[in-house]
């Protein structure tokens, strides 16, 4: 597991020499593989996902670099879209009879009831808020799924989720990755997206804790 924050706080330099290693045409396999299982299967909700993708925007800016974030852009965008829509059938067919325990590392139901929670709260919008939610945006589809969410409404909420997702940290990678004062403090621009991205997270936790603490009628 260290190793995996390791390389999220260090994406940008581990992907450059991903790219290195492997070659372009390659990692675009490797990415649209990691957004893929970060969004699709529910036992790896720490994969990297907004940091990622803002990396790999800024990695399409420098000069001269064979990645092009023309082709990005929509091959991630299916990556995470078909992501979500496996999610939901996983969610449909086994339900939460795997979410069973509090202490699971893979199967932890208490990720599972803060997805549930998130859903509650916002309905079907929650397939497109939860993308900006890490944890929440795995889980999301997946409770989606288990509550039998119409079909047609999921695919409708979850193609809006992942363009606007997937297009909006590239395009944000790529515009502010040409700034130097990114490109020197890269670190703590990750730090800063994943920060910014569990706010929601703690706010409902903070809103669920009052709640609680409330007299009942």
């Amino acid at each position: 597991m260290s190793s995996i924050i390791e390389w999220i706080l260090h994406v940008d330099r581990h992907l450059a020499e991903l790219m290195e290693a492997i070659g372009p045409g390659w990692l675009y396999l490797v990415l649209a593989a990691i957004i893929f299982c970060e969004t699709g299967l529910v036992v790896m909700p720490f994969l990297p996902g907004d940091s990622l993708l803002f990396a790999v925007g800024a990695l399409c800016a420098i000069d001269n670099s064979p990645l092009q974030i023309w082709v990005m852009i929509p091959l991630l965008c299916v990556a995470a879209i078909a992501g979500d829509a496996v999610n939901y059938w996983i969610g449909n067919y086994i339900g939460p009879r795997v979410f069973k325990s509090d202490t699971s590392r893979w199967f932890n139901k208490a990720h599972l009831l803060r997805a549930q929670a998130f859903y509650d709260r916002y309905g079907a919008k929650a397939i497109v808020l939860a993308r900006f939610v890490p944890i929440v945006r795995t889980f999301a589809p997946f409770v989606a799924g288990i509550g039998k969410m119409n079909f047609f409404r999921f695919w409708f909420y979850n193609i809006v989720g992942g363009v606007i997702w997937v297009t909006v940290f590239l395009v944000a990678g790529y515009w502010m990755g040409r700034w130097e004062i990114v490109q020197k403090n890269f670190f703590l621009v990750t730090i800063g997206i994943i920060i910014v991205s569990i706010l929601p997270v703690a706010w409902e936790w903070y809103q669920a804790r009052r709640e609680s603490k409330q007299p009942r009628n």
